[in-house]
């Protein structure tokens, strides 16, 4: 379909109609995310343990020296081959970030339940250096609302995003942060699930502004690939 061509005048106002939609939509999400940050908190009473390609890790080590933490929940399930097209699309965007925000006392870490070995194949192969652990038969990811066991699945209580029933995957993707007080504590503060990750998919932004947005003419995400497949 042919699309409009004006003079710069008629662009002009239509740009500043724009502008002025744009600008409360700032000021909104500007009060959802102070919102967001005074959301309470739930201590973690359970001692996770991960493993790591150095060896066992805790929570808390992933922590490192900074008092916040924010954990992608990777959909890399044990003995799976396949690598989610959607959550390396997220990782493509850490690794130059991270260096931005760990000065911001924030760390950042993978978790899968794959295994460390796979981890660190697939880790090699997309050239990220992330820090990515394994939370293999661990609670962590079941706790965090990301992974459900058959029986719940087969059952209908495997609940996703806060009320969706999963009907067959036993691994989806999420974001959890987290916060350390002085004391060592450790403290759940959010978690988002679906669509509510692609506030982490820069790309996205740029591709909003242009006139094919992000080309899904063949479906949601329809295009995407794994970076060394296109």
């Amino acid at each position: 379909m042919p699309h409009p061509v004006v003079s710069r005048e008629e662009w002009l106002i239509a740009r500043k109609t724009l502008l002025a939609r744009e600008r409360a939509m700032t000021h909104a999400l500007d009060e959802l995310r102070a919102e967001r940050r005074q959301l309470p908190w739930v201590r973690v009473e359970k001692s996770y343990v991960f493993k790591g390609p150095d060896g066992v890790r805790t929570l808390g080590d992933l922590f490192g020296n900074h008092s916040q933490l924010a954990v992608y929940h990777f959909m890399l399930s044990p003995g799976s081959e396949h690598i989610c097209e959607g959550c390396s699309f997220i990782a493509d965007h850490v690794d130059a970030a991270r260096r931005h925000f760990e000065q911001a006392d924030l760390a950042f870490a993978a978790v899968a339940r794959a295994p460390i070995e796979r981890i660190e194949a697939v880790r090699r192969r997309m050239g990220w250096t992330f820090p990515w652990v394994s939370a293999g038969d661990s609670d962590f990811n079941y706790d965090f609302g990301v992974s459900f066991n058959r029986e719940d699945i087969a059952a209908g209580r495997a609940i996703y995003n806060y009320g969706t029933v999963i009907r067959n995957s036993e691994d989806m993707f999420g974001t959890s942060i987290f916060a350390k007080d002085e004391d060592g504590a450790i403290f759940h503060c959010y978690s988002t699930y679906h669509r509510g990750n692609e506030l982490l998919m820069g790309a996205f932004n740029w591709l909003d502004l242009v006139p094919k947005g992000r080309n899904e003419t063949g479906g949601t995400m329809s295009w995407l690939k794994l970076h060394d497949e296109y």
